[in-house]
């Protein structure tokens, strides 16, 4: 049996994990949030005092990628994640991780490592992959694929708005840098660059609500299921 695979891939903050988690319960999918395996990649190597030392402690790193004691449990308002079981749902959402994420998903070696991962999460009815190379790199013969883009203005302005949800501090120019700051790493890196696959629906979101992203996206998905 065939495994369905959505893909939703596109820069930080574009929306992709709320859409994808809407998607996925949509259609009665899994889903992989591959953001969240970097994220906690990179907070378990900070917590070992590693992500400083990548490159000469590889090895050591590529160990503890392929080895993580991870585990994703939903409940009734989201998707809980734990590290080491430690619930780091919360934790694994700031802007710090999210750098160390970025930093981690440069590195070759490490990407190779949660490949396996990944694909692990490709199982019956079908699948929901949220990430940045998804399509291009992890699942390309993914029957749906959409790259999820916007300004990065309003992305960084929805970031804002989600961290103050949060109750945490949040100053827009700090958000606009880092955001720019992960744009040019990711789309520059060697292996899986950030970029839409050649045959990826591509949704500007930035002048878009949810509900809109949500019936372009499920309009798309029911046609090329239905191939």
């Amino acid at each position: 049996m065939t495994v369905q695979i959505i893909t939703i891939d596109g820069p930080s903050g574009s929306g992709k994990g709320t859409l994808a988690a809407k998607i996925a319960a949509h259609y009665g999918f899994h889903l992989l949030d591959s953001g969240a395996l970097y994220r906690l990649l990179g907070l378990s190597l900070q917590q070992q005092d590693l992500l400083e030392s990548l490159d000469s402690e590889l090895e050591k790193c590529v160990h503890i990628a392929t080895n993580l004691d991870i585990q994703f449990t939903s409940t009734a308002t989201g998707i809980q994640v734990w590290l080491e079981g430690e619930d780091v749902t919360h934790t694994i959402r700031t802007e710090r991780v999210g750098e160390f994420a970025s930093k981690v998903a440069a590195i070759p070696e490490l990407r190779a490592a949660l490949v396996g991962r990944q694909h692990a999460f490709a199982q019956a009815p079908g699948l929901v992959a949220d990430g940045r190379d998804m399509a291009t790199s992890i699942f390309p013969n993914a029957q749906a694929k959409i790259y999820l883009t916007a300004s990065a203005e309003s992305r960084a302005n929805r970031r804002v708005k989600q961290l103050q949800g949060m109750g945490l501090d949040a100053k827009i120019s700090d958000i606009l840098a880092n955001i720019q700051a992960r744009d040019k790493r990711d789309m520059e890196r060697t292996v899986a660059p950030l970029k839409p696959a050649a045959d990826a629906y591509i949704i500007d979101s930035s002048e878009l609500g949810i509900d809109e992203v949500f019936n372009l996206m499920t309009a798309y998905i029911d046609s090329q299921l239905a191939h």
